[in-house]
Order: C-alpha cells, then sequence, then structure tokens
C-alpha cells in the first residue's frame, strides 16, 4: 500500500515520528507521501524525509489555507525549493472556502501559478479542495491547455463532479478514513462507481481517522481499514484494492 497524502512531521507526532513510521511498514504500508503546507512546517517535513529517502518522498506546494496578501513571497520559497531538489507531485494546493472567502482572489492567483510550476517541472498535482468546486473546475479549463494531471486529496465531490474532471484532464481521486463514516453516503458512491484505477489511499494524518478509531490520532498503520472498506464497497477482495490502487499510485508520482 502506498500512503499518498500523511503528515508525519506534524506536531501531533512529535518524538514520535519513527515510531509511526515503524507501525506503518509493519501494517503493510511500503511509502508515504509528504505533503507540503508552507515555509512555516516546510523544513521539518523535508528533514524528515530526508531520513527516510526509501519510504517517505515529499512533495512542495503553498496550502490554500496558506494564502494571504504575501502569498507571492512564499510561491517563491516554493519555486526555490523546486529548483533546489526532486519532488514526487506540487501539493498541497487548491482552494478552501471553509473559513470565508477573504483571500479567495489570491486563492485562485496561486493555485494557477502552482499548476504552471507543475506543468514546467512536469510533476503531478495534489489537490486540497473545500467548499469551491465551481471556482475550482473554472481555473482548471482555464489551465487545459497545461495537461494538467493529479489527485484531489480527500475527494468529496459527486460522481458527476469526478466525470467533469476526467473531461478536463487526467484525475484520480484520494480515499482515506472518511470512507468508513457512516454518514459518507456520497463517498461511498463515489467509491463503488469509480474505476478502481482512478482511486488512491491516503490517511490525512494525523486527520480523519478511520472507524473504528475515529476521533483518535490518525495514522499511516490504520490504511488497512480504508482498503478494507473499499474492498467491502466493491465486492471485491482487499488484494485486489491494495494491488490496483498501488500500482495507480506508483504511475501517477512516478515511483
Amino acid at each position: 500500500m502506498i500512503d499518498t497524502h500523511t503528515h508525519i512531521s506534524d506536531p501531533a507526532f512529535a518524538g514520535e515520528e519513527e515510531d509511526v513510521i515503524l507501525r506503518a511498514r509493519q501494517a503493510g504500508v511500503e511509502m508515504m507521501l509528504l505533503p507540503d503546507v508552507d515555509s512555516t512546517e516546510r523544513g521539518a517535513m523535508l528533514a524528515l524525509a530526508d531520513r527516510h529517502p526509501d519510504v517517505l518522498r515529499p512533495m512542495v506546494g503553498l496550502y490554500p489555507g496558506s494564502v494571504g496578501a504575501d502569498w507571492k513571497a512564499e510561491f517563491d520559497q516554493v519555486e526555490r525549493q523546486a529548483a533546489e531538489r526532486s519532488f514526487v507531485a506540487v501539493g498541497e494546493i487548491g482552494l478552501d472556502y471553509h473559513e470565508g472567502k477573504e483571500f479567495a482572489a489570491q486563492q485562485k492567483d496561486a493555485l494557477a501559478a502552482q499548476l504552471e510550476l507543475a506543468a514546467r517541472l512536469d510533476l503531478p498535482v495534489n489537490i486540497h479542495l473545500r467548499d469551491a468546486m465551481g471556482d475550482f473546475l473554472d481555473v482548471l479549463r482555464a489551465h487545459r491547455h497545461l495537461g494538467i494531471r493529479g489527485n484531489m486529496h480527500a475527494f468529496s465531490g459527486s460522481y458527476e463532479s469526478f466525470l467533469e474532471l476526467q473531461r478536463i484532464g487526467d484525475w484520480r481521486i484520494g480515499v482515506g478514513g472518511v470512507v468508513t463514516f457512516k454518514n459518507a453516503a456520497t463517498l461511498s458512491d463515489v467509491v463503488r462507481r469509480v474505476p478502481l484505477e482512478r482511486i488512491v489511499l491516503e490517511t490525512d494524518a494525523p486527520y480523519l481517522t478511520p472507524v473504528p478509531y475515529r476521533g483518535k490520532r490518525n495514522e499511516s498503520a490504520y490504511l488497512p481499514l480504508v482498503v478494507r472498506k473499499i474492498a467491502e464497497l466493491r465486492g471485491i477482495v482487499p488484494e485486489e484494492v491494495d494491488r490496483v490502487t498501488t500500482a495507480s499510485a506508483h504511475a501517477l508520482f512516478n515511483i
């Protein structure tokens, strides 16, 4: 299994990072991809990735919640990092209007700039999207010529939204612990209907912990719970989910 979105360098894991990685490996997780947030967290993330280069692979990008009036200064740092070392994706980037739309225009500009960066680097993107699907699709359509490919982290849209994404580009959806929640009817429907090769696994640890550990700190070792739920929804064995989603992650992120 590959956890395509986990924040092991988050303060929630302070002092326990090595144990968290070991438990994930023992659970069958062969690799974990680390999304970038902003300059305040990037150093710790990269240092951890450098200690475990065979297991942890970093992304680079500016999280939409970190976009403000000075986002261009942050983006300059993203560009400098991208020129200095290799990354598996530009992410996590996107739009997030959940706390309001004060910086909506800046978020759209930052997203556009990072889509262009991904195209220049020939990297996929890892998208964080919350309460902004319409604007996100508009930005994607305006940049269709870039041939963007990527995955929608913690996908929460409808099956119809998935189909629209496929019309615009080459997209996969990230499925994590939310699929195990009782109120996840829409996501369950999507997981049943989309081609399995369009799904990649994730945890978003330390967040979005799957049942039966919901409410506690999440970690990559819980990824088999997500696999089993996807298998249940699709009426197949967990081994098939593991095989296909792992192959899809290898292909998308070139790992």
